[in-house]
């Protein structure tokens, strides 16, 4: 069963809309971004959402220790690197904390994510060279890997059948399709889950 997580969530009514939807995962994004919000508002976002749901929080380039303190406090059980976090950055994050680490690779050319395939995070996400912009990019550049990876960019209701039919990805991730008006759409949100669910 393809994982669903639904990224950049901002307000109580997103958490209202994820917990009567129930996808695997959610994201607080803490990185440069109009969906970005600050730790004391995602500690109150936390504490509204469902248990049964992994809320993921989405750095760049951010210090260890900002992100052990969210995961200390409970705000996050997992983490997301989007920017130039090396080997040895994430190494050390995995020596200091037990939880996931996802990193995300943007994939240009064939053989991207085989060069990823040895890293010690435990899953990929793959994304369009600029992540974020709600582009897909060309599935076929992932080639063969036995890495369990989410899949990000541009993903639809129309089109995430056929992403997953092609690329066999452990979870697929979407935030821009899901909004209405640069909010999150719970209606979209609704719509999504079930396409993924439906078709498996």
């Amino acid at each position: 069963m393809t994982r669903i997580k639904i990224c950049g969530l901002m307000q109580i009514n997103d958490i209202e809309a994820v917990n009567t939807e129930k996808p695997d995962y959610i994201g607080f994004i803490f990185a440069n971004s109009r969906r970005a919000i600050t730790p004391s508002q995602a500690f109150d976002l936390r504490n509204a959402l469902s248990p049964n749901i992994i809320p993921v929080g989405v750095f760049v380039d951010e210090p260890i220790q900002n992100i052990i303190s969210l995961v200390q406090h409970g705000v996050i059980n997992a983490i997301q690197l989007h920017g130039s976090e090396n080997e040895q950055y994430i190494q050390k994050l995995k020596s200091i904390t037990n939880k996931p680490i996802i990193k995300a690779i943007p994939i240009q050319n064939k053989g991207d994510v085989q060069k990823w395939e040895q890293s010690c995070a435990d899953h990929l996400l793959l994304d369009n060279i600029n992540g974020g912009t709600g582009q897909t990019f060309n599935w076929n550049l992932i080639g063969q890997t036995n890495t369990l990876f989410f899949l990000a960019g541009g993903l639809t209701t129309a089109n995430v059948t056929e992403a997953i039919k092609k690329t066999t990805p452990f979870a697929v991730d979407v935030s821009s399709s899901v909004e209405t008006n640069g909010a999150k759409d719970p209606a979209k949100i609704k719509n999504f889950i079930r396409r993924v669910r439906d078709e498996q």
